[in-house]
């Protein structure tokens, strides 16, 4: 067999390839015996008709179109190969030259993946990202883990306030009728959590236990339920119960409770060791997304649509998963995650073609790099795979082999991406970020004396 490129136009290759009449045979034999046994001749029982008695009587075509089949599945896969070609999609194949007796010609026109030419990566000049960790976020910390070791305690002496918890009864109308949904016994709200249609919350503060209430409020003209969108409503309300949160005393004692620390100091310089842990991990994230960023923008690239489309689906998929794990499991939910599904993958394009850039990019400078992953770094990367399961010692190396067996590949490209990205970081050149009210008093110098000179 022998092929060649006829064109290529972007990443468009037409190809040509050719099928040895001794191949084709072979295939007509493959195809002989792939659909005898659904040919009938009389003298024969049924699939056990000779060939040359099938092509005497329906003629030599009958297996042609089987052959033909066979035969492209069989030199096709061998012409992309034979011309190294990174094929992306299925490829519209026409027979260029058919006649008995002779070699046959086929002609492919294939999408491949396109040619990257990169811009300079080395180098490049990003914003850098700088997160400090000040006293207010110490703070902020220590208030929620106060918040969440606070008791709920019954309130007697005042009225409702925000921050309180109160259990309710309530009914809903709209004009005269009551309306599905708008009635609930012993309900708890906490007042300001604003989990209640607008307005609500507000004319339950300052009233007082045992205490009747008429709340007026309008559901929101984009209410979930079409019926009572824009509409007014009234709620006669009772007031059973108010609580409140009675926080703990930011001490000693409070931090010898809630951790494993002596004094508050102790807990405060561990909450702020921990935030600047975290803050670095942002930082890192965020100047390697922008250094990624820089370059892929920088990279003129038209990202064929078959390789969007699949991200696009890839991440549909994603999204429909997470949906699931919050629980919208069940058929009675499967109408809405469709419709949720489907608006996702309308918004989502520009991700995707971004997400299908940044990998071409990134592939085509390991490839320019010549950036490899060693079996040893692969199977260092199983072993924290591994441990992160915490699996039992007798079962530890099996479960290794499987992860090398089914996931190899998959690692090896994860540590390529991370050595290129690691290196890209590297070497770029991070610069601060331009000081915002510098370039406001500038520019008020300036209106100030452009209206001076109007003045003179």
């Amino acid at each position: 067999m022998s092929s060649k490129i006829l064109k290529k136009e972007k990443n468009i290759v037409t190809l040509e390839f050719t099928v040895s009449k001794d191949d084709f045979e072979k295939a007509v034999n493959k195809a002989y015996l792939k659909v005898k046994n659904n040919i009938n001749i009389k003298g024969f029982r049924k699939g056990k008709a000779p060939r040359h008695i099938i092509e005497k009587i329906y003629g030599k075509s009958i297996f042609y179109d089987e052959a033909l089949d066979i035969a492209v599945q069989e030199a096709y896969p061998a012409a992309v190969e034979e011309l190294k070609l990174d094929i992306i999609d299925s490829p519209k194949i026409d027979v260029e030259k058919f006649e008995e007796g002779e070699d046959l010609v086929f002609k492919a026109e294939v999408e491949v993946m396109p040619e990257v030419e990169l811009p300079q990566y080395k180098g490049v000049e990003v914003v850098k990202t700088d997160i400090k960790v000040t006293d207010d976020d110490i703070q902020r910390e220590l208030k929620h883990i106060q918040d969440k070791n606070a008791r709920i305690v019954e309130v007697t002496d005042r009225p409702v306030q925000k921050g309180d918890f109160v259990t309710i009864d309530y009914e809903g109308f709209v004009g005269e009728e009551k309306f599905e949904g708008g009635t609930a016994e012993n309900q708890t709200l906490e007042i300001g959590s604003n989990s209640f249609i607008p307005g609500f919350e507000d004319q339950l503060t300052g009233k007082s236990k045992g205490e009747e209430v008429q709340v007026k409020v309008t559901f929101p003209e984009d209410y979930h339920a079409e019926n009572l969108r824009g509409k007014e409503a009234v709620f006669n309300v009772k007031i059973h119960e108010i609580k409140a949160k009675e926080l703990p005393e930011l001490d000693d004692e409070f931090a010898k409770d809630v951790s494993e620390f002596d004094t508050l100091k102790e807990l405060k310089e561990d909450i702020r060791k921990v935030l600047e842990q975290k803050a670095a991990d942002q930082v890192r994230i965020s100047n390697d997304n922008n250094v990624i960023t820089k370059i892929v923008n920088d990279t003129d690239l038209e990202v064929p649509e078959v390789l969007i489309q699949r991200e696009i689906e890839y991440l549909g998929r994603n999204y429909e998963q997470r949906l699931r794990q919050q629980g919208f499991t069940g058929k009675e939910y499967d109408e809405l995650i469709n419709n949720l599904v489907n608006q996702y993958k309308e918004s989502a394009r520009p991700q995707a073609e971004f997400n299908v850039k940044t990998e071409l990019v990134l592939d085509a400078i390991i490839k320019k790099e010549g950036i490899n992953v060693s079996e040893d770094e692969i199977k260092e990367e199983v072993d924290k795979i591994a441990q992160s399961y915490k699996i039992e010692e007798d079962r530890l190396e099996g479960f290794k082999d499987s992860i090398m067996n089914s996931s190899k590949g998959y690692i090896e490209e994860t540590l390529q991406k991370r050595k290129v990205i690691d290196m890209l970081v590297e070497n770029a050149v991070f610069v601060d970020a331009p000081e915002k009210k510098e370039t406001v008093e500038i520019l008020e110098s300036e209106e100030k004396e452009e209206g001076q000179k109007d003045q003179d």
